[in-house]
Order: structure tokens, then C-alpha cells, then sequence
């Protein structure tokens, strides 16, 4: 059955591989990412009733705007996937900027939040839908120099499961952890030793059938896309 899929940080590396999978299933993808000119090119590639836009999920108010038009035009969404997210440059925690962490937490904690507050209010009023937050490893588990990412991904880890709880029968909170895959923001903690793991597009292989069967016999279930 088709289904309305809305993918944040649909412009690049796991999210842009997602609707590349997604589209040809036969699902209607409302995407969203910081990147004008990466927007333009999903729109020229996907053409309607696909939507994509150009958005900074750390703009509640832009976000809210998005969420009403979005649902207006095209429906209401039966999954929520929350990818949108950003890594620190490594650094031991005493190193890092202010700036840096602010970024990494209005991006990969607040910005999940803000379209949590934008969409899910139509999904509850229905009262069915799925809400996929990526999580990591490192939401689960640490590693030295990249603290302000784990500390985000553990805050995804708690809030899906706080909203877990929040939502009618029927319905689906689940953090997931996508694995350990050869994107770009790998590549900036790892260098080239990124490549021997899996590309994007052969995650999304595994990826795309794992998200579709998830269900409300899921909700408060963190989890992991299977390797």
C-alpha cells in the first residue's frame, strides 16, 4: 500500500538515498533540506505529487509553516522519518566550540523536536502513523572526540521513548540506529577508513523494507536496521 513518507535531510547521503528507494515502491515523498541548489535537483528528478523544500529544521516557526502546508496539500503522513543531522569536527569535549555544540544540538535534537511539533499533531489526531528518529551507535554507546554527537544521539534515544509513551494505541515511536554506513559525516570523523563500510544506497537496500514494516507492535522499541 502506498504511503505519505516524510524524510528531513532528504538531500544528502542516508536521506537522499531513502527517497531514491522509496519513490520507485511507489510512496509520495515529502522531503526537506538546508541545500537550495540539492532541493532543485530532487524536484527536477521527483516530480510531483513528491514535494521537496527548502528548510533549516532549527527554524521553529519555518517549520511549522512547512508541517501546514505540507499536510494541507498533500496528507497526512503515515511515516516520519527524522535523518536530518550533524557531527562535530573531532575533538576532545574541553576543545570544542561553543558554536560547534550549539549546532550539533539545535540541528540533531531541537530540530527533530521541531518537526515532531509540526507533523505528528495530524498523525495523533488520526491516531495511526510511525515515527522513525535516527539514532546511532553512539546513542547507544560512546567514543572519544565525538561527545557532542553522542550526547545528541542519546537525547534521541530518551525523547523517542518519552514520546513513545505520549502516543495513542495505534501509533509508533522507535529510535533507530541506521548502522555504521559511508557517508559524508562518517568520512569527517573516520577519513578514508569510512569506505569499508556500506555506501548509502546499498544501506537503503536493507533499510527501506525494515522501515516499511514498522508498526505500532513497535512503539518504545529502540532499534537497529539489521545488517
Amino acid at each position: 500500500m502506498s504511503k505519505i513518507i516524510v524524510v528531513t535531510g532528504a538531500t544528502r547521503g542516508l536521506g537522499r538515498a531513502l527517497v531514491e528507494k522509496f519513490v520507485p515502491l511507489g510512496h509520495t515523498i515529502i522531503g526537506c533540506g538546508r541545500s537550495s541548489d540539492h532541493i532543485q535537483t530532487l524536484r527536477s528528478s521527483f516530480a510531483k505529487p513528491h514535494d521537496f523544500t527548502a528548510l533549516d529544521v532549527c527554524d521553529a516557526d519555518a517549520v511549522i509553516e512547512w508541517g501546514r502546508r505540507v499536510i494541507a496539500e498533500i496528507g497526512v503522513p503515515d511515516l516520519l522519518i527524522n535523518n536530518a543531522a550533524v557531527m562535530n569536527t573531532p575533538a576532545t569535549l574541553w576543545e570544542v566550540p561553543a558554536s560547534d555544540f550549539d549546532a550539533v544540538i539545535d540541528v540533531n535534537v531541537k530540530g527533530v523536536a521541531n518537526v515532531i511539533r509540526a507533523i505528528v499533531p495530524a498523525m495523533v489526531a488520526r491516531r495511526s502513523g510511525v515515527i522513525v528518529n535516527l539514532s546511532s551507535g553512539w546513542g547507544r554507546s560512546t567514543s572519544p572526540e565525538v561527545a557532542p554527537y553522542c550526547a545528541s544521539k542519546f537525547a534521541i534515544e530518551g525523547m523517542s521513548l518519552a514520546l513513545a509513551s505520549e502516543l495513542p494505541k495505534g501509533m509508533a515511536s522507535v529510535p533507530l540506529n541506521p548502522g555504521v554506513i559511508d557517508t559524508d559525516m562518517l568520512r569527517g570523523a573516520w577519513g578514508s577508513s569510512a569506505s569499508a563500510y556500506p555506501s548509502p544506497a546499498k544501506w537503503a537496500e536493507r533499510a527501506v523494507p525494515f522501515l516499511l514494516q514498522l508498526a505500532a507492535k513497535d512503539n518504545g522499541k529502540s532499534l537497529s536496521v539489521p545488517s
